[in-house]
């Protein structure tokens, strides 16, 4: 019965049905309706499952985020409360790459601690929504109070809508104040319990170990209090904290579980990245045959590094992983296309707004002039704005991530351009080599192997703190910028007596002074102030000192001064000030927030 079409039909029966319809002599078409849903031309992609019902929720580990400003002591703090020694490892105790690990209370609670190299990164996995933190511990040094890096933290958490326990560091040092860091706190909008607020502040010192019993009690009470539950049934879901490449066993990532249970043989897909689960590991490389929620995990068996911050979501078969990856894979190329379409008309529109212009330009000034004269400078001189060019390879996703934030920090200005060519995972290639002669690039290798023959060619500087690169950078783009104009004071002298020389026919002033301040030099430049105001500007004609012509004048000797320009007349009661003016490397504004 051709009349009724099934709604799940694809194209190849519908083909099959036309052929049966006409080869019985029947002449009907046969096609689908409009709302026929065909299966091969279904468009699918995979989101979140809907929210579980209450009933089949289950208590799981809070996930507590460590930020703070550089130095306070964040990676000791979890060093000691897992009873190893992260920060020794550590480039000079600087954590550069998001870590997490698992600790376990001693109440028994086990509690999921992430590691980040500062707001950067947590920004980023905010943006894409990946919203893992339930708590976040605040580190502040009792010594230092509320720093730059600690407000936007505290900015961040309030914009968040995350709980944030306070744990004031350091105290065992001599200079500690605890009250001034909680008055602090209190003006940052942070009011301690014991000021009346429902901020848990607690006093500790991460080396000596001093009442970390204490804050691991707040981060359960915390917890308790905000009844963290998770889905162990179904679909995994998770987020991508860090991914890197392994030189033995591949491309791998560190995730965090937000629902179901994680086993080995799951198929993944994150962004347009997806797994075949062939392996699970725990923060001390151990293998883990599952991982529920609320656990941090590294998944091996990537075919493509999945950035952080992305969602992974499980799928049933890889087929299913390959439709997804195609149709997201066209979304994006589509979006490209958009975005494409869009900078070419942009740049049609610039083309004709500076088209119009010297079309404007040349009718004012005439055709013949402007056409066999001399060219304006507007349009024969090229672009001569210094720039400065670089490649970026990081040992892992976050900190290439970390980096590219702060880079996008950086306003471009007419003074000197900041152009990022490549950045990457891994580590240097002979394609950056080439990239790097092309461009007149420097490639800074973060954490990375620097080839040895590739130093001798183009400008390789191996790194591994964050913002040790940017004040390299920094000083790379000072020394593009032009030099600055720096005067220097070298002297003063009073007014005391005005008078005047013959010279032939004419009558020349000259200042009777003596020098009150620093030493006056006959080569370099000099002003006349009056009443505050300044006559004149310019260079001696002569510097006497009782009839003998001399270099200099030191304090307290009285002398006579002849300017060049025999109009300015001194009188008794100026100023005259020696100043030099200095060529000076100019720095440059840029402020990143380190």
């Amino acid at each position: 019965n051709a009349k009724n079409i099934e709604p799940e039909a694809t194209l190849e029966d519908l083909k099959i049905i036309q052929e049966i319809v006409s080869k019985c002599g029947n002449k009907t078409r046969i096609v689908p309706a409009p709302d026929n849903k065909i299966e091969t031309e279904k468009i699918r992609d995979i989101t979140p499952r809907p929210p579980a019902p209450p009933e089949a929720m289950q208590i799981r580990s809070p996930v507590v985020t460590v930020m703070g400003h550089v130095d306070h002591g964040k990676t000791t703090l979890l060093d000691t409360l897992r009873g190893s020694a992260v920060a020794a490892g550590e480039a000079g105790g600087i954590t550069q790459h998001i870590g997490a690990f698992t600790v376990t209370l001693e109440n028994g609670e086990k509690v999921t601690f992430l590691d980040t190299p500062g707001h950067a990164a947590f920004s980023a996995m905010r943006a894409r929504g990946a919203n893992v933190t339930d708590i976040i511990v605040l580190v502040v040094a009792a010594e230092d109070g509320v720093m730059a890096q600690t407000k936007e933290v505290i900015k961040l958490a309030q914009d968040a809508k995350v709980p944030i326990i306070v744990a004031i560091n350091k105290i065992d040092k001599p200079e500690a104040n605890i009250e001034k860091t909680k008055r602090d706190l209190m003006m940052m909008g942070l009011v301690p319990e014991d000021k009346g607020g429902d901020v848990q502040v607690i006093p500790i010192s991460a080396l000596k170990g001093t009442n970390l019993e204490l804050l691991a009690e707040a981060v359960s009470t915390q917890a308790t209090l905000m009844g963290l539950k998770a889905d162990y049934t179904g679909l995994v879901e998770g987020v991508v904290v860090e991914s890197k490449t392994d030189a033995r066993r591949g491309k791998l990532s560190t995730a965090i579980v937000t629902r179901g249970i994680l086993r080995k043989g799951s198929i993944l897909v994150s962004g347009l990245a997806h797994a075949k689960v062939r392996g699970l590991f725990d923060h001390n490389g151990q293998p883990m045959s599952e991982a529920p929620p609320g656990t941090p995990v590294e998944i091996l068996g990537w075919r493509e590094l999945p950035f952080a911050g992305e969602l992974i979501l499980e799928v049933e078969t890889e087929k299913k992983a390959n439709m997804v990856l195609k149709w997201r894979e066209h979304e994006a190329q589509k979006d490209k296309t958009e975005n494409t379409l869009e900078d070419i008309r942009k740049k049609e529109e610039e083309h004709l707004a500076k088209y119009r212009a010297e079309r404007e330009t040349r009718r004012l000034a005439g055709r013949f002039r402007y056409r066999f004269g001399p060219r304006s400078k507007e349009y024969a001189e090229e672009d001569k704005t210094p720039r400065v060019s670089v490649i970026v390879k990081g040992d892992v996703h976050g900190s290439v991530e970390a980096i590219l934030d702060v880079l996008e920090t950086y306003n471009s200005n007419e003074q000197c351009r900041l152009d990022l060519v490549h950045y990457g995972v891994g580590n240097i290639t002979e394609g950056d080599i080439e990239l790097a002669k092309t461009f007149n690039a420097i490639i800074y290798a973060f954490s990375v192997d620097v080839p040895v023959k590739a130093t001798k060619s183009v400008s390789i500087r191996p790194c591994n703190i964050i913002y040790r690169l940017i004040d390299d950078l920094k000083k790379e783009i000072s020394s593009k910028l032009p030099t600055k104009d720096v005067e220097e004071k070298l002297g003063e002298a009073s007014v005391l007596q005005q008078f005047f020389i013959n010279e032939g026919r004419k009558e020349v002033p000259v200042a009777g002074c003596r020098c009150v301040k620093g030493i006056l030099k006959k080569a370099q430049k000099f002003r006349l102030v009056r009443d505050g105001d300044v006559i004149y500007e310019g260079t001696l004609e002569s510097m006497r000192h009782l009839k003998n012509e001399v270099d200099s004048i030191k304090k307290d000797v009285e002398c006579g001064l002849r300017f060049k320009d025999i109009n300015i007349i001194p009188q008794a009661g100026d100023t005259i000030i020696c100043y030099a003016t200095n060529a000076e490397p100019q720095l440059t504004d840029w402020d990143p927030g380190f």
